[in-house]
């Protein structure tokens, strides 16, 4: 009886790569990432400098902002500029409507978005990310076109030139942002832990309250932030729906043909602030806007 053996596979050796290849592809490889480096770097020049710009203005003297060229820093730090921003007739009632206006918003938001944004991100049904697309193409709509029919239904309704009344239009414009947001931070939530509390004998509703809400708390917050900074900022609507209760943003462009380089510096960094402090909170949940479902 003979028994069969079997060969191993003898394969060609490979030859070595030249040298000048190796060193082609390096060279190739290294041009490349220089140039994502260098694009990367000219954006966040394009980006960060005029912020400085604006925030070394708002903490120099009137004799620096007009002066030329600009100091990349301020040479004598001072409060001044702030100070006479802060003291101009109606800034600070301003500030305080922008605020008001802002909490509204971002209460009313939330209690929406919560459930939309797990329905979204737990459930699956035809046309979900039709429905996600739908949503987010909410924000297409020109505020301009809509301004002018809103403000005629507040004038009816005897809600213009109100707080709530702007609320609810901010409401409107940042809703979509804020469901999106919060599905994406419900859908890190992993779904085996509302399974693992069902199991355990917890109802639906439960599973979710004491389980899925507490993990996803700092996303919401962070949602919560994003919504108060787009509201912060909003314009168009305050100017068209409001006359003497105008927000922050809504009274720096009526006076800003009117006013001085030092007003508009300081009422920039007043504008700015808030935004370059909240992103910092939200920024992971903006980049997971369109993470997969976990179930």
């Amino acid at each position: 009886m003979t028994t069969l053996t079997t060969q191993p596979e003898t394969r060609p050796a490979v030859p070595p790569l030249d040298a000048s290849v190796r060193r082609r592809a390096r060279i190739r490889h290294n041009l490349r990432r220089s140039s994502i480096y260098g694009v990367a770097i000219l954006i966040a020049i394009w980006i960060l400098l005029p912020i400085w710009l604006i925030t070394t203005m708002a903490f120099s003297t009137p004799e620096n902002i007009r002066a030329f060229p600009k100091p990349f820093v301020p040479s004598p730090a001072t409060t001044e500029t702030i100070n006479f921003f802060l003291s101009a007739e109606g800034i600070v009632q301003s500030a305080l409507n922008s605020v008001i206006v802002a909490v509204l918003t971002l209460v009313i938001s939330t209690l929406i978005a919560v459930p939309a944004g797990y329905a979204i991100a737990r459930f699956l049904f035809p046309g979900r990310d039709a429905i996600r697309l739908g949503i987010l193409s909410v924000r297409a709509f020109p505020i301009v076109v809509l301004g002018v029919p809103i403000a005629t239904i507040y004038i009816q309704l005897g809600i213009y030139d109100s707080p709530i009344s702007l609320a609810l239009m901010h409401v409107a414009l940042t809703l979509p942002t804020t469901i999106l947001v919060i599905s994406s931070v419900f859908a890190s939530v992993p779904y085996e832990l509302e399974e693992a509390a069902q199991i355990f004998g917890s109802t639906p509703v439960q599973a979710f309250w004491q389980v899925v809400l507490p993990l996803s708390l700092p996303g919401i917050a962070a949602s919560a932030l994003l919504t108060f900074v787009l509201s912060w900022n909003e314009v168009f609507a305050a100017i068209m729906l409001t006359l003497m209760n105008r927000t922050l943003p809504a009274a720096i462009l009526y006076t800003l043909d009117k006013s001085g380089d030092p007003f508009k510096f300081a009422g920039a960094f007043f504008m700015l602030m808030p935004a370059i402090v909240f992103i910092f909170f939200i920024r992971r949940y903006l980049f997971n806007m369109w993470g997969s479902i976990n179930k």
